[in-house]
């Protein structure tokens, strides 16, 4: 005896594509249902064309922040991937998570192309980061894949953001370094790449909010700690976003287009350009003095600490 033939609109959650349409068992109601689930498929996970220009350009502003202060531009990105993903009927706890996720793996991208930059200058302490990537390895895995799920994270949004405050406005200030700060041993540096990787899996920041003021405050040049930070982006950008997929494989709600926690509509959109712009930002980075590279950094983490603590409160 035959076995019951499925109907096509049962097919279409394991297929998810156009393929069901153009099969022989299909009835015409059946192909007729398969096309209109199929096109409504296609176009969540197109990005409405104006979206993508206005996406774009925010890529260009983080690229190019990305290569002047070695900082992944994450803070702007956030906002703006929530209220995409708002639009598209996400619920909120997780539209958050998914542009936190997004932003960190534009950054996979945007430190290749800035410290490519920035090594042709000869700026990058490679030695630092070999020093500091283990620690940040195991950090952004505690973070991506385990606290990001089921950390609503107010609180510690909150101290972070007093915390990059005072760090700006101590630069600001401008005081002397003292000539005796070094840089710790290995064990302190795998301790301060922990804390570097944690936090910015958490916010997904790249991490110069953190690893430039260490650096400096161990009395590394600027121009080398925002190199060096560019070059941190990556592995920082790397584990945290291998994380974010594990962590977000089976959440539920997630739109389509989505690779765990990752929304890659938005994700080809910010990336296209921003690894246009971060060499042009490494090029402004060495042609500025210091002393208004400090400014403008300490500036920019006004702006960062402000942004997180707004999130927290209002959140």
């Amino acid at each position: 005896m035959a076995l019951p033939r499925p109907h096509a609109q049962a097919l279409l959650p394991m297929l998810g594509r156009r393929g069901v349409v153009d099969s022989p068992a299909c009835t015409d109601s059946d192909r007729a249902v398969c096309c209109a689930t199929s096109a409504r498929w296609h176009r969540s996970i197109m990005l409405d064309p104006l979206l993508f220009i206005e996406l774009a350009g925010i890529g260009l502003i983080t690229g190019f922040l990305a290569g002047l202060l070695g900082i992944g531009g994450g803070m702007m990105l956030v906002p703006v991937i929530t209220f995409v993903l708002d639009a598209r009927g996400v619920v909120p706890d997780l539209a958050v998570k998914m542009a936190i996720a997004t932003s960190m793996a534009t950054i996979v991208f945007t430190s290749i192309a800035s410290v490519r930059a920035h090594h042709r200058r000869g700026g990058v302490r490679w030695d630092l980061v070999a020093r500091l990537t283990p620690g940040i390895v195991l950090g952004a895995a505690l973070a991506s894949a385990g606290v990001f799920r089921i950390l609503q994270g107010r609180w510690l949004a909150l101290l972070f953001g007093a915390f990059i405050g005072f760090t700006a406005l101590q630069m600001l200030r401008a005081r002397p370094v003292a000539p005796t700060r070094t840089l710790p041993g290995t064990a302190g540096l795998v301790g301060a790449g922990s804390v570097i990787g944690f936090a910015s899996g958490l916010v997904g920041a790249g991490g110069g909010f953190l690893s430039v003021p260490f650096m400096t405050w161990c009395n590394v040049a600027m121009h080398q700690a925002v190199a060096t930070s560019a070059a941190l982006g990556f592995p920082i950008a790397l584990a945290n976003v291998v994380g974010y997929i594990w962590a977000g494989a089976d959440v539920a709600g997630r739109p389509a287009g989505s690779l765990g926690y990752v929304y890659l509509p938005a994700l080809v959109a910010v990336a296209s350009t921003s690894v246009l712009a971060a060499p042009l930002g490494v090029r402004a980075a060495h042609a500025l003095p210091v002393p208004t590279l400090k400014r403008v950094f300490a500036v920019a983490l006004l702006w960062v600490a402000a942004a997180m603590i707004y999130r927290a409160w209002s959140g």
